[in-house]
């Protein structure tokens, strides 16, 4: 079934040194004397590009057609608590771990932080470190530590590097989500000895093991799902607990919203798949429509508010509200289209949306400004940067052709499927980014130049060479996205399943066999589609 640890992978487990890499780093960085301080941006590229190295070999050997969880790692750690070193990667995760893969070096390579360069980079690799243990923890505990780590060093990418009032906007980031994560280790806790108390075995944290013996009775686990909730929708962000989001993404350095954009986000929305509707099945069946009413409401309201924003970024940052409203609104349509939608646009929006705020951190290098009113057609002075830009955009945009357009397509197409009424008003919000997004490029590069932009800089070499992996990506996964869709398609099929057998929809059990893997290590056989859960037929 789902839960099953199918394969193993080779002899060699990447996964705990894609972790270890990047840390080590991290701290070799810190110990570099002040007189090669100037080499702290190249040992920490080395160490990053290592880490990445390792993730295009587990991609490699990733087996395509199986929907169990494979490279796995299950090795005691704290065993009086049952807590372990669990790590493994499905397709649900494995294009994540490649999303972190891709920006930590384009964030280090294209962004220079222009003081203390020592502690910049030590903390983007510490920050690479925790990222790539929440994708692969499978033991809730050790992803409760990874997904905490990562607050301290954007805290201080915030605070030491950003704009404006950074302190401040760092000290509200970091107290946003540990609100969030508050509820997370209640509900972790509650979880375990739950569990425990039911099953009569031993206190584990194992995901694994929790989430197939289900054992946790229906009014405690709505009410444990409703505290990891809290905490992935702080994370994502949902409507209303979002307001953190455009100030943290505003006064951060533009690596800082990079990484935040690109793959800090994805906490919360990974969070939903992975321990929500895998531990809670039942109770995220119950919630489904709630959450399905706040992805819209955020695609609604972050498309709106985008139109009105005057700072280039802090249309790009509402934007990102409206566009994981579509990753919510998929995960809960809660079936295979909408799953699949939920997990490539996690990916295509951790590649646009990147890319986008590196291009608008270029133009302030170049304008000290990001304020819409002071520029203009710096598409006359600069037509290969405002290409490049317009490109980037048109994919945040949905244009066929493009990587946005596959996941909003699936998005919608699962929610049609099992949530009509809900992708009706979701599908509005792909009209209102044309608007905002066209809008706002319409202004900055078109109409006549302003004094201030005649010296405005064309895109240089280097900028160049860090925005050729984003771009050849947008275009792939527009063109042939079929060899990504078949390394999520068997994961989200069991997800699927898994929800469907322990859910009771429309007041009866859903019969939904799970087949094991085999022993020999072979692919799984997952089937079963989503329940509805209203508006569909």
């Amino acid at each position: 079934m789902f839960a099953s640890e199918a394969l193993a992978g080779p002899a060699f487990n990447p996964l705990p040194w894609m972790i270890l890499v990047p840390a080590i780093g991290a701290v070799t960085v810190a110990l570099l004397p002040r007189s090669r301080q100037d080499q702290a941006k190249i040992i920490s590229l080395l160490f990053a590009g290592i880490s990445s190295a390792l993730t295009v070999f587990l991609l490699t050997e990733f087996a395509a057609h199986d929907g169990g969880f494979q490279f796995v790692i299950n090795a005691k750690w704290i065993s009086s608590w049952g807590i372990g070193w669990h790590l493994g990667v499905d397709g649900i995760s494995l294009f994540l771990l490649v999303l972190n893969a891709v920006l930590y070096p384009i964030a280090i390579l294209a962004v220079n932080p222009g003081h203390d360069d020592k502690p910049y980079y030590a903390w983007l690799l510490l920050l690479m470190a925790g990222s790539m243990g929440v994708f692969v923890a499978l033991d809730l505990v050790l992803f409760f530590v990874f997904f905490e780590i990562v607050l301290v060093p954007m805290y201080f990418l915030i605070g030491m590097w950003g704009h404006g009032d950074r302190v401040a906007v760092a000290t509200k980031f970091f107290l946003f989500t540990m609100f969030g994560s508050a509820f997370m280790l209640v509900g972790i806790v509650a979880t375990a000895f739950l569990h425990q108390a039911a099953s009569g075995g031993p206190l584990t944290f194992d995901l694994v093991k929790i989430a197939t013996d289900q054992s946790i009775g229906v009014g405690a686990a709505r009410w444990i799902f409703l505290a990891f909730a809290i905490a992935f929708a702080v994370k994502t962000p949902l409507f209303p607990v979002h307001t953190w989001l455009p100030d943290a993404h505003t006064e951060a350095p533009t690596a800082g919203s990079v990484i935040l954009a690109g793959v800090l986000l994805k906490f919360g929305t990974y969070g939903f798949l992975r321990f929500g509707l895998y531990l809670f099945p039942e109770a995220a069946h119950f919630f489904a429509p709630l959450l399905l009413s706040l992805g819209v409401v955020g695609i609604l309201y972050g498309a709106i508010v985008a139109a009105m924003q005057k700072d280039l970024k802090r249309v790009i940052a509402y934007s990102s509200i409206a566009h994981l409203g579509f990753i919510i609104v998929g995960a809960f349509a809660l079936n295979v289209q909408g799953i699949e939608g939920a997990v490539i646009q996690m990916f295509n929006h951790g590649i646009s949306t990147p890319a986008l705020f590196l291009l608008i951190g270029w133009i302030y290098e170049r304008r000290h400004t990001r304020e819409i009113a002071e520029l203009g057609g710096i598409q006359s002075v600069a037509p290969i940067f405002a290409g490049t830009y317009m490109l980037v955009m048109l994919s945040s945009v949905g244009l066929p052709g493009l990587n946005g357009f596959v996941g909003e397509f699936l998005t919608l197409l699962g929610a049609f499927k099992d949530a009509r009424w809900w992708g009706v008003f979701a599908a509005s919000g792909v009209i209102l980014a044309a608007l905002y997004l066209l809008w706002s490029y319409q202004r900055v590069f078109h109409g006549p130049v302003t004094e201030a932009n005649r010296g405005f800089r064309e895109l240089r070499l280097g900028e160049a060479l860090a925005m050729a992996p984003l771009v050849a990506l947008i275009f792939f996964f527009g063109v042939y996205p079929k060899p990504v869709l078949d390394r999520i398609e068997p994961a989200a099929k069991a997800l699927v399943a898994h929800v469907a057998h322990y859910s009771d929809a429309d007041g009866k059990d859903i019969p939904v066999p799970v087949a094991s893997a085999s022993d020999d290590g072979g692919a799984s056989d997952h089937s079963g589609e989503g329940s509805g859960h209203g508006g569909g037929e």
